[in-house]
C-alpha cells in the first residue's frame, strides 16, 4: 500500500531517469509534507546520476532549468507550474569552521539520507530505477526509511539521524531550523536534542545573518511561534538572534500580572495572532513580540514603589529598528515594525474619549497605512486579568474605532491633506517653488488637522494671515 500520494510531475520525472538507467527518489519535505496531508508544487528528489547526466534528462522536458546550485550537486526545473530539485546522493563532510561541505558524491540512498538534519526529514520513496532488484510496489513506489522518520512523525518527535551533535556541528543552523519546525509542524525536540541546542547554541555565530533570518521569518509564520521562541529562550539560542527577547525577563510587568515583561510580549504575540484578518502578518507578529523590548533599559521604580518604563516606546522602536536591520530583514519591515512599536502606546492617552477631533486625525495620520495592524497590537497589548479593567480598555479601543469610523465618514481621513496643493500655494502667494512652500504646506496641513476641511476660500484666507505674519510672498 502506498503511504504517499505521488505528484504526475514526479512519475513522468521518474520514468525519464528509469530509461536512462538511473535511480529517482523523492526526498526529504517533501516526503514528510505528503505524508501529513501537506501538498505543495515545490519538489525534492535525489538520485545516484550526477549533475551532467540530469541536466541531459531535464533537456527537452522541463520548460525552465537552473544550475545555480551545480556546484553541491543541485540542479533545479520547473514543469507545469510545478518546481523540482534534484540533488546526487551526498555524504559530504564540512570544515565546521565556515561551514562549507567538501562536496562528496555517495552512492547509496542511505549514505544520502544519514546526512540529513532530522530523522523526519530522511524518509525517501524511490519512484521507479534501473534494474537493480529493488522491490516496488505495483505503483512503482518503494518506501526509504531507515532512521524512523515515519514513527517520529507519528509521535510528534524531532531527532536526528545522526547523534545531534555532529549534526549541528556540521550545520549550526540546524538547530533554528529545529525550533521553527517546533513552530510548523509543533513537533516536541527530543531530550538529546535540546541538550546540544544549550551546549552548541553559540555555533549560530557561524552563520549568516540572511540565512538567520530566512529560518526566524518561517519560525515567526507558523502556526505555534511561542512555543519556538521559548525553546531558543531556553536552550540560549535565542541570545545570537534575538537578545533583546531573553533580555525582556529582568523586567517585572508594572500591573504585576505577568511573572515578567517576555511573558507578557508572548501573551500579545498569541493574541495578535488570533486577530489577523488574512492569515500569517510577519510585520504584527514582529511588532507584537518586539513591541516592549525597551521596558529593560528604561525601567525604574518610582518613590511609591510602582515600576515604570517611561519612554519605552521611543527605546523599543530604536532596537526594533536595530536588530531587524542586524537581521537584513526588508526596509519595509524594518520600517513598519519599528512605526507600530513606537505608536503601540498611543491609543492609552485616549482615556476615555477625552481626544479631540484633532487627536484623532493625528492618530491615523501617524499610522497611516499601519492603522489597522496598530489596531490589533493595541487590542492584544491587554493581557490584564482584572475583568473591570479589560472590559473598560475594549470600550475605549470600541470608543475609538467609531469616532475614526465617524470621521472617515465626513472626510478623506485616510489621506488627509491640505486645503491647498503646492501649486495653489504658489499661485496665491505669488512665489516660486521652494523651502516657503514646504513652510506653508506644513501650516495648512497643522489647520486641517485642527479644523477638519476648509474649503478653498477659507485655506487661502489663512494662508495669506501666515503670509502676512511671516513676511512672505508680495512686497
Amino acid at each position: 500500500m502506498d503511504l504517499v500520494a505521488i505528484h504526475p510531475v514526479a512519475d513522468e520525472l521518474a520514468a525519464r531517469f528509469a530509461a536512462a538507467g538511473h535511480r529517482l527518489y523523492l526526498v526529504g519535505g517533501s516526503v514528510r509534507d505528503a505524508l501529513l496531508g501537506r501538498g505543495g508544487t515545490d519538489l525534492d528528489f535525489t538520485t545516484d546520476a550526477r549533475p551532467p547526466a540530469v541536466l541531459s534528462l531535464l533537456e527537452g522536458w522541463a520548460e525552465a532549468v537552473w544550475d545555480t546550485g551545480i556546484a553541491f550537486g543541485t540542479v533545479g526545473a520547473r514543469r507545469r507550474g510545478v518546481t523540482v530539485e534534484i540533488t546526487t546522493f551526498r555524504a559530504d563532510a564540512y570544515d565546521r569552521t565556515s561551514r562549507n561541505p567538501v562536496v562528496s558524491f555517495g552512492e547509496t540512498i542511505e549514505d544520502d539520507l544519514v546526512r540529513r538534519d532530522f530523522t523526519v526529514n530522511a524518509m525517501a520513496v524511490e519512484l521507479a530505477g534501473a534494474d537493480t532488484g529493488s522491490a516496488l510496489s505495483r505503483s512503482g513506489h518503494r518506501f526509504v526509511d531507515p532512521h524512523g522518520g515515519l514513527a517520529a512523525l507519528a509521535a510528534g518527535t524531532l531527532d536526528t539521524p545522526a547523534t545531534p551533535e555532529e549534526s549541528f556541528a556540521d550545520d549550526p543552523l540546524r538547530m533554528l531550523r529545529a525550533a521553527r519546525f517546533v513552530s510548523q509542524l509543533g513537533l516536541t525536540p527530543a531530550p538529546r536534542v535540546v541538550a546540544a541546542m544549550t551546549a552548541m547554541a553559540d555555533e549560530l555565530a557561524r552563520i549568516t545573518p540572511e540565512r538567520v533570518q530566512a529560518e526566524l521569518t518561517k519560525l515567526i509564520l507558523g502556526p505555534h511561534p511561542r512555543r519556538a521562541l521559548e525553546l531558543l529562550v531556553d536552550t540560549g539560542l535565542c541570545a545570537p538572534v534575538l537578545p533583546e527577547v531573553p533580555a525582556m525577563r529582568l523586567a517585572v510587568d508594572e500591573h504585576m500580572q505577568h511573572k515578567d515583561v517576555y511573558t507578557h510580549s508572548l501573551v500579545v504575540l498569541e493574541q495578535a495572532i488570533e486577530r489577523e484578518p488574512d492569515g500569517p502578518d510577519l510585520v504584527l507578529r514582529l511588532a507584537a513580540l518586539l513591541h516592549d523590548i525597551g521596558k529593560p533599559a528604561t525601567r525604574r521604580r518610582e518613590a511609591d514603589g510602582r515600576v515604570s518604563f517611561h519612554h519605552h516606546e521611543v527605546v523599543g522602536a530604536k532596537l526594533a529598528r536595530k536588530r531587524l536591520r542586524e537581521l537584513r530583514y526588508p526596509k519595509a519591515v524594518v520600517d513598519e515594525v519599528a512605526q507600530l512599536v513606537y505608536l503601540h502606546l498611543r491609543f492609552h492617552g485616549y482615556g476615555t474619549g477625552e481626544w479631540t477631533d484633532s487627536a484623532v486625525r493625528r492618530y491615523v495620520t501617524d499610522a497611516g497605512p499601519l492603522l489597522a495592524r496598530l489596531h490589533a497590537l493595541v487590542r492584544s497589548d491587554c493581557t490584564t486579568r482584572n475583568r473591570r479593567r479589560a472590559a473598560a480598555l475594549q470600550r475605549s479601543y470600541d470608543s475609538l474605532d467609531q469616532r475614526i469610523s465617524a470621521l472617515r465618514a465626513q472626510e478623506e481621513l485616510d489621506a488627509i491633506r491640505p486645503d491647498l496643493d503646492g501649486n495653489a500655494i504658489m499661485r496665491v502667494l505669488d512665489v516660486p517653488p521652494g523651502p516657503v512652500v514646504g513652510k506653508a504646506y506644513k501650516h495648512l496641513l497643522a489647520l486641517r488637522m485642527e479644523r477638519g476641511p476648509l474649503g478653498r476660500e477659507a485655506a487661502e484666507a489663512e494662508l495669506r494671515r501666515w503670509a502676512a505674519e511671516n513676511g512672505v510672498g508680495k512686497s
